[in-house]
């Protein structure tokens, strides 16, 4: 059986990388007393399929991973796992659902086609803010040059822009609401605020939603879950 969980990252734990994070879940899933399954080989592995990686220093509210049971694991055990993960987990790590993954649903890095971020913006007035968003929803293109095997390479960022505004974090300051296409590549905030100010300095950063979309229709990775077992559902009557 294949399980998607949902996770929030927040507070000290951002500075922990994407790869680190990998290793955390693994031990973790050990010391949960987790029955995983696990790859063939000399060297076995869990099999674990992580989503978008998140930027180091970066939070988020929507975190998904995905992972293999074991045959002999009880599946009546399921609404127990956020709590089992949770209490097993550092400070800053909350595993909020676990749901069943319908056979053939698409990875993570594939099925993902964009995520909304809330970016801290601190060396800025609001009215310089409002200006730099009319100027990235006034460009028609926005190029930024990145290196890729050790050579320069220029892409073209605005498409994936799918919105941009203005507005506050929770603490009052200023902060860029977005939601950004992740393809065929992930856009990056911090590109973002490069293409058109290179010197506006972020400050927190956080994902708050990840989106799939199934039928036409745009929803978030859980809610994809249950769309398309509700589709199968229809089709097998």
């Amino acid at each position: 059986m294949m399980l998607r969980l949902r996770y929030s990252k927040l507070g000290k734990i951002r500075f922990v990388s994407h790869r680190d994070m990998a290793r955390i879940w693994e031990r973790v899933l050990r010391k949960a007393r987790f029955p995983m399954a696990y790859s063939e080989g000399f060297h076995p592995r869990p099999k674990l399929s992580f989503g978008l990686a998140l930027p180091t220093c970066g939070e988020s509210d929507c975190e998904y991973l995905d992972i293999t049971a074991a045959p002999d694991w009880d599946a009546a055990e399921i609404d127990g796992l956020p709590e089992r993960f949770t209490a097993a987990m550092p400070d800053g790590v909350i595993v909020e659902d676990v749901v069943e993954l319908p056979t053939g649903m698409d990875s993570l890095q594939a099925a993902v086609t964009s995520c909304t971020w809330n970016i801290e913006i601190i060396n800025t007035t609001e009215m310089d803010a409002a200006d730099y968003v009319a100027r990235v929803l006034a460009a028609e293109v926005l190029e930024v040059t990145r290196v890729r095997k050790g050579k320069p390479v220029t892409d073209d960022i605005r498409p994936l822009i799918y919105s941009l505004a203005l507005t506050q974090t929770a603490d009052g300051n200023l902060a860029l609401a977005a939601e950004l296409g992740t393809q065929p590549r992930a856009l990056r905030p911090s590109e973002v605020v490069l293409a058109v100010e290179p010197h506006l300095e972020t400050g927190r950063i956080r994902r708050t939603k990840q989106w799939i979309t199934v039928d036409g229709a745009r929803c978030e990775p859980l809610a994809a879950v249950a769309a398309v077992d509700a589709h199968t559902t229809v089709g097998v009557g």
